[in-house]
């Protein structure tokens, strides 16, 4: 998809340092907030099978029933977005789901902090100054917990790993 120059002069014409697209509250924080809720309203539309204001059809009984207010930690910081909801709350939304909390990506940044040596005080103290979501040492150690017992199943020798010859290094021919 192609962004037409037009769209970005018209978000960037009210803007008179380049540095506010990138501030707390900015353009690109304010553009992920809008195209989430977007895409949530889209996804709706379709569970519904017919758009916001629109005619419902007939034998229709599920109804949009308002929103409800979501905080996502993710690259730009915290987010709050309106997640829509319906009567019979069936709907299952699949860009942001239920419970929810983190935007792709934020635990793989952790994981490289911590692949490269760093604490997970440091990390936690990376992350505030970064993204400004503050993030315990506990949250840190449990993303990186996560992993651990795969990267401990490859550290041991091939022979006794489990896992398959690929991961843990060994060439298809190789046996253990």
């Amino acid at each position: 998809m192609t962004i037409r120059p037009e769209l970005i002069d018209e978000l960037l014409k009210d803007c008179s340092d380049p540095r506010e697209v990138l501030a707390e509250g900015g353009l690109i924080k304010q553009l992920t907030k809008a195209i989430i809720e977007r895409c949530l309203e889209s996804e709706l539309d379709a569970h519904l099978g017919y758009p916001k204001h629109g005619r419902r059809g007939e034998g229709t009984a599920n109804v949009r029933n308002g929103s409800s207010r979501k905080k996502l930690k993710g690259a730009q910081g915290e987010i709050e977005i309106a997640v829509p909801r319906d009567r019979q709350t069936s709907f299952e939304p699949q860009l942001i789901q239920k419970h929810q909390t983190r935007l792709d990506g934020f635990e793989d940044k952790i994981l490289a902090l911590y692949a490269r040596g760093m604490t997970t005080r440091d990390i936690q103290a990376q992350v505030q100054d970064l993204y400004g979501v503050e993030v315990s040492p506990t949250f840190v150690s449990n993303i990186t917990e996560a992993v651990m017992d795969e990267v401990r199943e490859c550290a041991k020798p091939p022979a006794r790993c489990g896992l398959p010859h690929r991961v843990c290094g060994l060439s298809g021919g190789e046996s253990a």
